[in-house]
């Protein structure tokens, strides 16, 4: 895999794409994207480099299906893949910056959307260890960019090292999107302005500041108490502060050589779970309870439940964990 890391960027491993390529065989149709075809790029030959791609949008969904489709696409333009998650509030916000500053280089670049709970297949290519993390793929080839929040200025920056490399590998196409042509002036849009509280919350948020962030979350919740989007909110802000500061290799040697520390251990789950490794999260959390004293119990019951809240009551992972979980208890 290709390098073109900034400073702080924590993308590891080798990342295998063949099998998501095999997809888009010689003889058929193009794979649908957002539900219309990419053109300009046929599948199973060469494509030419240069020219005007047509394409459904600048902004596409990246799924384990069409994903084939898109590395074909970059034959011609590159594409930025950007792994995410809904629960995850930097990989939102990143997101949103990532979609400004492409839309705004005019069909220099394509960025793919890959939601990772939706799609394990790419989430395991890319092997990603967290939320955000951003890629490009030249040629059919992965250029590893960058996890984490990254400055809008940056990433623009970034991005034209990205548009070199591609030109030096002859990828010089141009997308031009249907939805920008067909686009009429949109009314505009007047949203319901945040309670005072979560508002606060949402700012220091974005200054990195989460005890003020949880402080106004719990405020809400005192005036509240069925305030759902302040639980939800204060839970996901827990785990940011609970991870802020600490190093991926910190948190795993500090349960490493602390098997018996249930603080380490529970670190560790929430690091899995900011990672998209649901799973491996409430597993870790589950297989730790029996042996556990009444207040560890306790403990590892509430940040389960507390975990529900980061990734959503409707996740198809909560009803089995919760059984689990009910099952130890009883």
């Amino acid at each position: 895999m290709t390098n073109m890391p900034p400073s702080g960027s924590n993308l590891r491993g080798a990342v295998d794409l063949s099998s998501l390529v095999n997809r888009a065989s010689a003889g058929t149709p193009p794979v649908a994207v957002n539900g219309a075809p990419v053109t300009g790029a046929p599948v199973g030959g060469p494509a030419a480099p240069t020219g005007a791609v047509s394409v459904p949008s600048l902004i596409l969904d990246g799924t384990d299906t069409n994903f084939g489709e898109l590395l074909e696409l970059s034959s011609r333009v590159p594409v930025i893949v950007a792994l995410w998650a809904a629960w995850s509030e930097p990989s939102t916000q990143l997101l949103a910056v990532m979609e400004k500053v492409i839309t705004g280089l005019a069909g220099k670049f394509v960025l793919a959307r890959v939601e990772i709970d939706a799609n394990p297949q790419l989430t395991q290519a890319f092997q990603s260890e967290s939320v955000p993390t951003v890629a490009a793929v030249i040629t059919g080839q992965p250029v590893q960019l960058f996890s984490g929040p990254l400055a809008e200025e940056q990433i623009s920056d970034l991005l034209g090292r990205v548009l070199e490399l591609a030109t030096q590998q002859g990828v010089t196409g141009t997308a031009e999107a249907a939805d920008a042509a067909d686009a009429t002036e949109p009314a505009p849009v007047v949203d319901e302005p945040l309670p005072p509280h979560h508002l606060e919350a949402y700012e220091a948020i974005e200054a990195g500041d989460y005890a003020t962030a949880q402080r106004e979350y719990r405020t809400a919740l005192a005036q509240n108490p069925n305030d759902t989007m302040a639980v939800a909110g204060l839970a996901q802000v827990s785990l940011l502060a609970r991870l802020q500061g600490k190093t991926i290799d910190q948190i795993r040697n500090g349960a490493a050589s602390a098997p018996d520390d249930l603080e380490a251990q529970l670190l560790v789950a929430d690091l899995d779970l900011s990672g998209g490794h649901i799973e491996d999260a409430f597993d870790r959390l589950l297989s730790l309870f029996p042996a556990q004293p009444p207040a560890g119990r306790n403990t590892i019951r509430e940040r389960i439940l507390e975990l529900f809240e980061v990734i959503g009551a409707d996740d198809p992972r909560v009803p089995p964990t919760r059984a689990r979980l009910t099952a130890l208890l009883y």
